[in-house]
C-alpha cells in the first residue's frame, strides 16, 4: 500500500491527465481492502469499480456515497439485483439470465478474442444479445472487453478499435476498455472508461 493518500492523488490525477477530460477513471478495487478505500476517498477518487457482489455490499456498507459505484467483475445472475441496488452501472453484462434481473445501465462484455477462460459474448452474437436484454428492459449504453494479457500495450490496440467498431455499429457511445498496462492505448482508440488498480496504488 502506498504511504499516503496524497500519492494516490498524484497516481489519479496524472492518469486524469493521460487519458483527457472526456474519459472516466474507475478505481479498480478488487484487492483493496477498507484502509486503502479508505485512502481512495481522501485522494478524491470518485469512482470506484469492484469485481465481487459480496465485496460491493461490504465496502459501500462502509463507504456509501464517499464514492460512484459500479460493478466490473464477472456478474452472476443470482447476485444482478444487489449489485443493481449498489452501483450505477454494470460493465460486464454477459448473460441474458442476469439481464432479467438488472435495474441499471449496462455496458456488454465481448471476449473479442474467444478466449475460453473469459465471460463475454462472442460479436457474431452481440446483435441478438443486445436485443434480448433491451427487450427485458435493459438499458444498454456500450461495450466492455479485456484482451489477452500482453507485456506490450500496443497488442491491446487491435482489440480496443474492434470494440469501437462494434459500438459505432449498434450506436453505442460508452467503451470501457483498458488496465492499468494499457489505458493510454485504450484512451486513444476511444475509451470513455478505464479500469486501473495498480498504477493507481503505485505499485
Amino acid at each position: 500500500m502506498p504511504i499516503s493518500a496524497e500519492e494516490i492523488r498524484g497516481n489519479y490525477e496524472r492518469i486524469r491527465s493521460e487519458v483527457g477530460p472526456g474519459v472516466t477513471v474507475v478505481a479498480a478495487t478488487k484487492y483493496a481492502d477498507l484502509e486503502a478505500m479508505e485512502l481512495l476517498a481522501e485522494a478524491g477518487v470518485e469512482v470506484v469499480g469492484e469485481n465481487r457482489a459480496q465485496d460491493l455490499t461490504a465496502k459501500q456498507e462502509r463507504f456509501g456515497d464517499r464514492f460512484r459505484w459500479h460493478f466490473i467483475g464477472h456478474l452472476q445472475s443470482r447476485k444482478a439485483k444487489d449489485v443493481s441496488d449498489l452501483c450505477e452501472l454494470v460493465h460486464s453484462l454477459s448473460s441474458a439470465s442476469a439481464a432479467k434481473r438488472l435495474s441499471v445501465p449496462a455496458l456488454v462484455e465481448v471476449n473479442l478474442a474467444g478466449e475460453e477462460t473469459k465471460s463475454g459474448v462472442s460479436p457474431e452474437e452481440l446483435s441478438r444479445f443486445i436485443d434480448e436484454t433491451r427487450g427485458v428492459g435493459v438499458d444498454v449504453r456500450g461495450l466492455m472487453t479485456m484482451p489477452p494479457l500482453a507485456d506490450d500495450p500496443e497488442r491491446s490496440r487491435p482489440y480496443f478499435r474492434r470494440l469501437r467498431e462494434l459500438a459505432a455499429e449498434h450506436g453505442l457511445a460508452e467503451l470501457s476498455m483498458g488496465t492499468s498496462q494499457d489505458y493510454r492505448v485504450a484512451a486513444e482508440e476511444g475509451a470513455t472508461f478505464v479500469r486501473v488498480g495498480s498504477v493507481l496504488f503505485g505499485r
